[in-house]
């Protein structure tokens, strides 16, 4: 009985598969005399609903059919746009790369440069994530960070109007801020095992070159901490008096002067 009832079911699954696929060839077949506008129609109405695979399909046989048409250099670009919401930044970032590089004057590079960005700030949120997740945020990669800051600088400066420009200087602060902190996360790790010289070469490039991060607060106070515990006591000093003119209010401060 058993057998019988299973045999039943394999008969069905065989039935679905062969309609699906006469469905597709009848459907491949439908699709041999589309016009270009037809494919961009179809990829358009599928990402519009986040349908992102399906939209990638269609841009991918639009440009392979229509290589040298108008649609073709947008079907690249929006293929870009569906990887990146599809949670795919190295597939994303090839298509924007290819992009750029084969349409350096397109009047939507600007854009290009936009979404590479936002791309790398995706694969830079990602990898903070996991990293804090599992505790090891001393082994925090900053190349993404720095990738999509690069990104928006390359954005702001060749096309200072851009709509997209203003946007951009934002988060140029923000991915600053953010690798202000991730130096700060590395030099507490130093700090942490005792490698003092290390701490304090890594707080003093957040201090040098992260001037306006609010991190800079942390990295005196980590500079000051690893001169103490060196017995440097004439840099322990000047660290001191140079967080205390900055940061006058630091629970740095406070700390120090319970310790002394």
């Amino acid at each position: 009985m058993f057998i019988r009832q299973f045999s039943t079911v394999i008969l069905s699954l065989l039935l679905v598969v062969t309609v699906s696929c006469s469905k597709t060839k009848e459907a491949f077949k439908d699709q041999a005399n589309w016009s270009v506008e037809r494919y961009y129609a179809e990829a358009k109405s599928h990402l519009n609903r986040h349908n992102y695979e399906f939209a990638v399909e269609y841009y991918q046989e639009l440009e392979s059919k229509f290589p040298y048409s108008r649609y073709a250099p947008q079907a690249q670009i929006e293929t870009a746009y569906a990887r990146y919401k599809e949670g795919e930044p190295e597939l994303a970032l090839a298509a924007i790369d290819r992009f750029i590089r084969l349409h350096p004057t397109h009047k939507n590079v600007d854009y290009a440069y936009y979404l590479k960005g936002l791309v790398n700030v995706l694969e830079e949120k990602s990898t903070m994530s996991w990293l804090v997740g599992n505790r090891e945020t001393s082994k925090l990669d900053s190349n993404a960070t720095l990738n999509a800051f690069d990104a928006f600088r390359d954005l702001t400066t060749r096309f200072p109007n851009s709509r997209y420009a203003a946007d951009a200087r934002q988060r140029m602060s923000y991915l600053l801020n953010t690798l202000a902190a991730h130096d700060i996360h590395v030099a507490q790790f130093y700090f942490d095992r005792g490698a003092y010289v290390a701490t304090i070469n890594r707080a003093k490039y957040v201090v040098e070159h992260y001037q306006q991060s609010p991190s800079v607060e942390d990295a005196l106070g980590l500079m000051a901490n690893a001169y103490q515990r060196m017995g440097m006591d004439t840099l322990f000093k000047d660290t001191i008096r140079v967080l205390e003119s900055n940061f006058p209010k630091s629970n740095y401060l406070a700390k120090f002067s319970k310790s002394n």
